[in-house]
């Protein structure tokens, strides 16, 4: 018997196949099923490509005609990137919502005019009068004839529930009416009103009002010790809410005015000290910084039952500790910008000289005599004393 041209002996054919132009092929493992595993060569593109490639390689479909031992083990070898976390989202700061409780909110309480309640007292008393004047008010055991002294009863409680429940509205004020523990309405009419006389009443200031800050200790960006005065024009809004919803509304807004104040001037610089145009975005610009802390302080104080119409700063100063030192940094800040528009103003008159002198024919310089020039003309110019150099 012949042997088998793929033995285990031999050249360079072992274990391989050599393709019509002479180059080896890959390779079959003898005694499997279908004629033979494939082998490929290390050398193989298809092995050697997911080792190089920057992106992830695609999953190997397996295929016993074409996937190999070798294919495997180096798909299994490389490892896959890790998936990316989910970007978060950018944390906004946290507010007080625009209504704490939805059933707390102002809503009209039930009143008359007082001149009813008057008419009502007076009745009362004239019939009570007349009851004292004619009837007989011993108490007597037979019910018919005890309804004098039930029908004085009457008159009593009438004209008492009558005057008690009057009460005088101011322009500006409000009533905010609360019975047990529960709010009940608020009036905010003015002129002589009757309401019922059980519900507690309690007066509110519902008229535009400013209120001016105390000196607030506050940094700005860079650190630097502050002495800030604030002016707010505020109002109470909903009287259910500034009463109930917080314990002291005007303690509350002292609070918020230093909290917003800390925060807006804290974000930008006192002042700049560099030496080109000034920079519009510091605490200078006071228009900014006022729209910024109103719309802060509206914010927070708008569950609460206040309306903040406007907070603007009166005086942004340093703190005394550091008075003196930023005082010599911003006049050596003035005297640094003032020396630069001089030597601009002095480098312009020097070069308009020269050009003059130069297109009318004065002088015939070479380099070395017209740096000298330019040179003794910007030290005449820049040292110049009196209206000269205030021209300049």
């Amino acid at each position: 018997m012949s042997q088998a041209p793929n033995s285990t002996t031999g050249g360079p054919a072992e274990g391989a196949e050599e393709d019509r132009e002479g180059r080896q092929g890959p390779a079959r493992i003898p005694g499997s099923s279908g004629g033979g595993v494939v082998v490929r060569p290390y050398r193989d593109p298809l092995v050697l490509e997911p080792l190089f490639r920057d992106d992830e390689p695609p999953t190997p479909v397996p295929d016993p005609q074409t996937d190999t031992i070798r294919h495997r083990r180096v798909h299994g070898a490389v490892p896959r990137p890790a998936a990316k976390a989910p970007a978060q989202a950018p944390t906004t700061p946290r507010t007080l919502p625009a209504v704490l409780d939805p059933a707390l909110t102002e809503r009209p309480a039930r009143a008359c005019s007082g001149w009813w309640a008057l008419l009502a007292a007076a009745a009362a008393a004239a019939g009570a009068g007349v009851l004292l004047r004619n009837a007989d008010l011993r108490p007597s055991p037979v019910p018919a004839e005890a309804w004098p002294l039930a029908l004085l009863f009457c008159c009593a409680v009438i004209a008492v529930t009558a005057l008690g429940g009057l009460r005088r509205g101011r322009t500006g004020h409000a009533w905010a009416l609360t019975l047990f523990g529960r709010y009940r309405g608020t009036i905010r009419r003015t002129g002589l009103i009757w309401s019922s006389p059980l519900p507690r009443h309690a007066r509110v200031d519902v008229r535009l009002r400013h209120w001016r800050s105390e000196p607030l200790a506050v940094v700005d960006a860079e650190g630097t010790a502050l002495r800030a005065v604030i002016l707010v024009v505020w109002r109470v809004k909903d009287t259910a809410r500034a009463l109930l919803a917080v314990d002291d509304h005007t303690e509350y807004l002292r609070g918020q005015v230093e909290s917003a104040t800390a925060r807006v001037l804290s974000r930008m610089p006192a002042d700049s000290f560099d030496p080109g145009p000034v920079d519009p975005g510091t605490l200078r610009d006071t228009e900014a910084v006022g729209e910024e802390l109103t719309r802060l302080l509206a914010a927070e104080c708008r569950a609460v039952g206040v309306e903040v119409f406007s907070a603007r700063p009166l005086h942004v100063e340093y703190a005394p500790e550091v008075a003196a030192a930023m005082q010599r940094r911003r006049i050596a800040s003035i005297d640094a910008r003032h020396r630069d528009s001089v030597l601009t103003s002095v480098i312009d008159a020097v070069d308009d000289t020269v050009h003059r002198m130069s297109d009318r024919g004065l002088v015939s310089l070479d380099d070395y005599e017209r740096k000298a020039l330019v040179k003794d003309l910007t030290v005449a110019f820049y040292t110049a004393r009196g209206p000269a150099a205030d021209a300049h």
